[in-house]
């Protein structure tokens, strides 16, 4: 039998998994795995920094449908990947996360680069390993990516000691991993459909709400049906963007802290809440003792531990989201719902006159480039078919509001972690698993500072990812906080320092434009749209521009700040 040092077993089962792309980044714990990388049929894309390399996997991820893994080495290389991780745990995102470790014989000798990742990385993680016996490597990696990707996807990180990849052993393929005591429930309970089914036929005032989980299980599909065949106004969390078309007239929009006034109101005043793959999280919820008052919630998820944990609910249902779906559909096609549609003629018309009441808007301005225009002329120009990532903050919110996403898999953001310099290396992870696709980061002056050296990786790699900076010269969020609750005292969050992001572009090899004028704004997109290369779009808009609707914390969604 043929013989394996731990990187080539490493490898093997890597391969054998199906991953062709590995973001990372060397270091001396993990030479021996990079000695033997050019042996095997799997790209590497080195970022400029580990935390990058994680949010280029988890933009892989999201994009393609599998699970992304990145390397990186023992210490700090180590240390550098917790916020990415922490992220994807956040938002549910399948990662491997591979980091190196000093020699078995000086774990816990305070070595030169030694830290406990695993203990670290515990409360933000699936799960977690350190591998000790070049024996159980292959193992752990089966078992890695069947959690990872399994149940509610996560990151696991795998801890590999310098040692144990360089031993040899007679080496065998495993088969399929096989997890004792992990058993995620995919099945519905039957009688827990009948009620909710039930719930459905007799509700007046119902609201479809899906979240992330809807687009984890490739179940837009059945969401979208379900929504067509009751006749359901749909509104989604953050990360639930795309799960239902953005231009459909059941559409109604976001809802939450910086939701839409028709989505906000809908779920005030409904009487039923039907919740798929969604955690209820306190940007959804605002004042949980006000959220849906008059109604009875359904929750589906994969996750039983996200039921009840925020919000009471009446029909709680554990299971996949396509799966439930799927059931609730076919229970649903054997229900005579024409009495059913017709008692919501009165709730489908009360939502007409919310979204007339009040639409997303903003005061045009003819001298300054308003943000919210800047999105809507990339939403325009591309046609809605590119697949956008996002920084954090204002930017964040605008391109959430403006553009229209009517496909899953298109919209990437950091949605419960809210990770500045997540958009720029999440992009470069989107290009790469779409290279035919038009990939666009919309960022913030602040957020885009924080990874913008990952411009030597999208220019090395030749990604053509477009970078449109919103730029305020501002943090943002934080400003309109201290507008709006802190008497326009903007303590530490003016950003005039920042660098001509041109030059900047130029400096990198990549190509740099700015408009300063609204009439400038279309010209530069069309040109960046056409341009083979990293492109960063400087746009100079409105300083003091802000996110509007706005619900302060503590209040109800229903109380909103409104342009």
């Amino acid at each position: 039998m043929t013989k394996k040092c731990g990187a080539e077993i490493l490898f093997e089962v890597l391969v054998d998994e199906g991953v062709d792309t590995i973001f990372g980044y060397p270091g001396g714990a993990v030479i021996d795995i990079y000695d033997h990388m050019p042996n095997y049929p799997i790209k590497h894309i080195l970022t400029r920094h580990e935390q990058a390399a994680v949010h280029a996997a988890d933009g892989y991820a999201r994009t393609s449908g599998k699970t992304g893994v990145c390397l990186v080495t023992s210490g700090p290389g180590a240390t550098n990947t917790v916020s990415g991780v922490a992220s994807a745990y956040l938002d549910s995102i399948p990662l491997v996360v591979i980091t190196g470790q000093v020699p078995c014989h000086l774990i816990g000798n305070d070595a030169f680069q030694e830290v406990d990742i695993v203990g670290i990385t515990r409360p933000c993680t699936k799960h977690n390993y350190l591998v000790k016996r070049v024996e159980d490597l292959a193992r752990v990696i089966r078992e890695a990516f069947a959690i990872a990707a399994s149940g509610r996807p996560g990151p696991v990180l795998i801890d590999l000691p310098k040692d144990v990849m360089q031993h040899k052993i007679p080496f065998t393929m495993p088969g399929p991993a096989h997890l004792r005591g992990y058993n995620p429930n995919y099945h519905p309970h039957r009688g827990q459909l009948q009620k909710a089914v039930k719930l459905m036929v007799k509700a007046h005032r119902p609201v479809l709400f899906g979240g992330g989980g809807v687009i984890l299980s490739k179940a837009s599909a059945e969401f979208r049906q379900l929504a067509a065949h009751m006749s359901l106004p749909v509104t989604t969390t953050l990360m639930g963007l795309g799960a239902f078309p953005g231009t459909d007239p059941l559409w109604l929009g976001m809802l939450g802290m910086h939701g839409t006034y028709p989505a906000n109101m809908s779920v005030g005043e409904c009487d039923l809440l039907i919740a798929v793959g969604a955690r209820f999280d306190d940007r959804v919820t605002g004042k949980t003792d006000e959220f849906a008052p008059h109604a009875k919630i359904i929750h589906v998820d994969i996750d039983p531990t996200s039921i009840r944990k925020n919000i009471q609910v009446d029909v709680p249902i554990v299971g996949d989201c396509k799966l439930t779906l799927q059931a609730l559909n076919e229970l649903l096609a054997e229900e005579d719902v024409t009495e059913s549609k017709a008692n919501r003629d009165d709730w489908l018309h009360q939502i007409k006159t919310w979204k007339e009441a009040s639409p997303l808007r903003y005061r045009q301005d003819d001298q300054v480039i308003k943000p919210q225009y800047v999105v809507e002329k990339l939403y325009e120009l591309t046609q809605g078919k590119a697949i956008i990532t996002t920084e954090v903050g204002q930017n964040q919110m605008w391109a959430a509001q403006f553009y229209h996403f009517d496909k899953p898999n298109t919209f990437v953001t950091s949605g419960g972690l809210g990770c500045m310099g997540f958009g720029f290396p999440a992009a470069i992870g989107a290009q790469t698993a779409c290279p035919d696709r038009v990939v666009i980061d919309i960022a913030g002056d602040g957020s885009i500072q924080m990874n913008i050296q990952e411009l030597a990786t999208a220019v090395e790699n030749k990604l053509p990812v477009k970078i449109a900076i919103l730029n305020n010269r501002y943090l943002g969020m934080v400003r309109q906080w201290q507008e709006l609750f802190k008497d326009r005292r903007y303590v530490c969050t003016n950003m005039e320092g920042a660098p001509d992001f041109v030059l900047l572009a130029e400096a990198y090899g990549a190509v740099g434009l700015r408009a300063t004028r609204p009439d400038e704004v279309e010209d530069v997109i069309k040109k960046a749209l056409d341009t083979p290369q990293t492109v960063i779009m400087d746009f100079v808009v409105d300083r003091e521009e802000c996110v509007y609707p706005m619900v302060a914390a503590g209040d109800p969604i229903t109380k909103m700040l409104l342009v």
